[in-house]
């Protein structure tokens, strides 16, 4: 863990749950998705990260001061959010440092939701969601819930930071990335990963409100897509349009 990077807990958190990352990214699918269930849910903030690597920036609610990146939580899961584009420079100690929690609280299942830039995504009704895996077993898992896995291909950002460590810390991970816009907030790509979701964990998260209320959603959040896509395009987060080639002996 980096020491520039804390983990501040609210209350006692116990061991063992499903931890979730909401983090902004391509069509800030994953920040949307995270905002919705901790709406529908009901959770509490738990904990939340301190870090001098972050811009100073404070959240306000109801005039208290609070961290801009902050974990949600009930006595199943726990829903991690940022309301900041993460700066690209802090991106990997921050990521690094609450993979390190996770794994000193020993989670059952970790999920990183997200994007995958597609060009023609406006060509696209309904998205698709695609997986990928800390390990195997995992990858059995996906292919029984019919969730297309991903063969090959570049992953780049936050979700990558996410699946690599948890990885290498042997905590079971899974991310679920659906086609969406690299420009735009993009709440429908949202929307149907939390129906996977829904199908992984045996979750009920009713997704209508997000697909009626989707031009307002695009609306409130551009000024962090904007901010977001900056960042990604620090971490070259375009090379997911890419297919890597192959190695030749």
């Amino acid at each position: 863990m980096s020491e520039r990077v804390k983990i501040i807990e609210r209350m006692e958190i116990p061991d063992g749950l499903k931890i979730i990352f909401g983090l902004p990214d391509v069509g800030l699918v994953g920040a949307i998705a995270a905002s919705h269930l901790i709406s529908k849910l009901k959770l509490k903030e738990v904990a939340y990260v301190k870090s001098d690597l972050l811009p100073p920036v404070i959240m306000l609610e109801k005039g208290l001061p609070r961290s801009p990146i902050r974990m949600f939580g009930n006595e199943d899961l726990i829903v991690l959010n940022s309301e900041i584009a993460i700066p690209s420079a802090a991106v990997y100690s921050i990521i690094e440092s609450v993979v390190d929690w996770i794994w000193k609280k020993k989670a059952e299942l970790v999920f990183t939701l997200g994007g995958l830039p597609i060009p023609n995504r406006h060509e696209i009704e309904k998205p698709k969601v695609f997986g990928a895996a800390s390990d195997e077993s995992l990858l059995k898992m996906l292919n029984k819930k019919e969730i297309q896995v991903i063969q090959r291909g570049f992953l780049v950002g936050p979700q990558a930071l996410v699946l690599s460590f948890c990885a290498e810390r042997n905590i079971p991970a899974v991310a679920l990335l659906a086609e969406a816009f690299y420009n735009y907030p993009d709440p429908e790509a949202s929307s149907v990963v939390i129906q996977v979701l829904n199908r992984m964990i045996d979750m009920d998260i009713d997704v209508s409100e997000l697909i009626e209320k989707g031009e307002e959603v695009r609306l409130a959040m551009r000024d962090m897509m904007r901010r977001t896509q900056a960042e990604l395009a620090r971490m070259k987060k375009s090379h997911e349009y890419d297919i890597p080639g192959y190695y030749i002996k």
